[in-house]
């Protein structure tokens, strides 16, 4: 999931074919996306019916993630919206936790995706899509009736609704991350060792909440456009 606006305003750390710049923040993303790709390669490879191993940790994985996320929507609609979900929660999850990485902040090309704006605003544009497709693809053209509801005067209301969620969830996941990394920042320049160390083991806890909240409410947005009511 690589951000869509990552090279504005940042220096490349090198180019391809001296003409795409690449700068350390989509380095870091391939980064965590091979992570991801490699454990799912593993744990799919060689699929036995008592998992085990890789295999097993994901499967617990994916069943809680449709347990907890997937109680938002109906199971027709969980189905078909919970892998884009699942990888939400573990591109968020890993990123914050990589933040967390003692001296990943000193390796040339490294940077924390979720405490860059690009990161966090194209994953929330991704979500504001996905809930328009989902509402379309549940109740065809009526979904967009459903702006004018209960009146055609609550259009600009019912508008200014939708673009402002992007917008929460960017400034959110942005505003957490990017302010738990200037904090241990500061923290290693006054005291390099011990000092930090509560703040990051508090980043386990507020990391995990994190990844989690932002999957709450795009679970919730495209349950809520795709149910009956709307």
């Amino acid at each position: 999931m690589i951000s869509v606006f990552a090279s504005s305003g940042q220096e490349p750390l090198f180019t391809i074919a001296n003409k795409l710049p690449v700068p350390e923040l989509v380095v870091t993303e391939w980064a965590i996306i091979f992570v991801i790709a490699a454990f799912a390669y593993l744990a799919t490879r060689k699929m036995e019916r008592v998992p085990r191993g890789f295999q097993n940790a994901l499967e617990m994985v994916v069943e809680w993630t449709h347990d907890f996320f997937g109680g938002m929507m109906t199971k027709a609609v969980a189905k078909k919206w919970m892998p884009i979900l699942t990888t939400f929660f573990l591109f968020i999850l890993v990123s914050n936790y990589s933040g967390l990485i003692p001296g990943a902040s000193t390796v040339t090309g490294y940077k924390v995706p979720t405490a860059d704006w690009n990161v966090t605003a194209t994953l929330a544009v991704t979500v504001f899509l996905s809930v328009q497709v989902a509402g379309f693809r549940e109740h065809g053209m009526g979904y967009f009736g459903n702006f004018i509801k209960p009146m055609p005067l609550m259009l600009p209301l019912n508008l200014l609704e939708e673009v402002v969620r992007p917008l929460s969830l960017t400034l959110r996941l942005f505003g957490n991350v990017f302010g738990e990394e200037t904090i241990i920042a500061f923290l290693l320049m006054m005291a390099p060792f011990f000092v930090p160390m509560p703040i990051m083991a508090l980043g386990l806890i507020t990391g995990a909440i994190q990844a989690i909240v932002f999957t709450i409410l795009a679970a919730s947005y495209i349950g809520a456009a795709t149910g009956e009511g709307h």
